[in-house]
């Protein structure tokens, strides 16, 4: 991995995002890019003084926080205009291999942007994205578990691939989690063949995993639960999205794990989904 972009607007929860991503860049040996969006309207003379604000406060940053950096460089960019549709440019302009957003969850209030976008970050960005909370423990050596929910969607699958990326980079376990929503045997099979290609694959790959089964009338609970009992560090979702002729919106499953989980969650768009938000 070479680039990773952090949602960056001051706030006390962007900058332990910052301090997330330098422990996993300390592990990936990725290079770290700070993304900071004027979003105001100003007059332009205003607008000239918030942003010299802002890159005098950016550069500092750059100053304390360089040294922590292992392997990487650490930079920063400033942009005009929406926030996710700025941050989802970045990324594609430097081909960020991953996004990392604070959030605050659904409690607690900061006068800053990146809680408030945190989803049409999701829904907009060209990779995916880890969303951490502003209350998670940084743990020195970063990934050691990771969640990995089953379902009985068509796109479930997809997210096996950079999972398995992760955990070879980290060295961590991967937690199989087969959620069945309905007794309909037609969708459990799909659930069991989607189970058995991410054993497969996990296999392959020479990661050790655990597979655990629970019939689920709520999978956001469920994928919760045990994500607890594993004392897992990440827990990688799809992102469920819904697409109309205006708008991508997050789904109400991927929209739960974002506000609920104090876990950081990695969530992945369905390829389709890819294609259609950097049209």
């Amino acid at each position: 991995m070479k680039n990773i972009i952090v949602a960056i607007d001051f706030s006390a929860g962007s900058m332990h995002a910052l301090d997330y991503a330098i422990a996993l860049s300390n592990h990936l040996k990725a290079n770290l890019k700070m993304v900071w969006v004027n979003n105001k309207a100003h007059q332009e003379s205003e607008s000239s003084s918030f942003r010299e604000e802002a890159i005098r406060n950016l550069n500092e940053i750059v100053s304390s926080k360089q040294p922590l950096l292992e392997h990487g460089e650490l930079s920063f960019k400033v942009r005009k205009g929406k926030v996710y549709q700025e941050i989802a440019s970045q990324a594609k302009l430097i081909d960020a291999e991953l996004i990392i957003a604070g959030t605050h969850g659904v409690t607690g209030y900061e006068e800053f942007w990146i809680g408030s976008n945190a989803y049409r970050i999701v829904s907009y960005a060209p990779c995916p994205v880890i969303t951490v909370r502003y209350d998670f423990v940084i743990k020195p050596e970063g990934i050691k578990s990771i969640v990995l929910p089953i379902d009985s969607s068509n796109d479930t699958r997809q997210k096996i691939p950079f999972a398995v990326q992760l955990a070879n980079a980290f060295k961590a376990d991967i937690h199989l989690l087969a959620l069945y929503s309905s007794n309909l045997k037609s969708v459990q099979r799909r659930v069991d063949n989607s189970l058995l290609m991410a054993q497969r694959y996990i296999n392959d790959a020479a990661i050790n995993f655990s597979v655990t089964y629970r019939t689920a009338e709520n999978i956001t609970n469920s994928t919760l639960e045990l994500a607890q009992v594993v004392d897992a560090d990440l827990i990688a979702i799809m992102t469920e999205q819904e697409t109309n002729a205006s708008n991508i919106l997050l789904g109400p499953y991927a929209q739960q794990m974002v506000n609920y989980s104090h876990i950081p969650v990695l969530s992945i768009q369905p390829k389709e989904i890819y294609e259609i938000s950097t049209r």
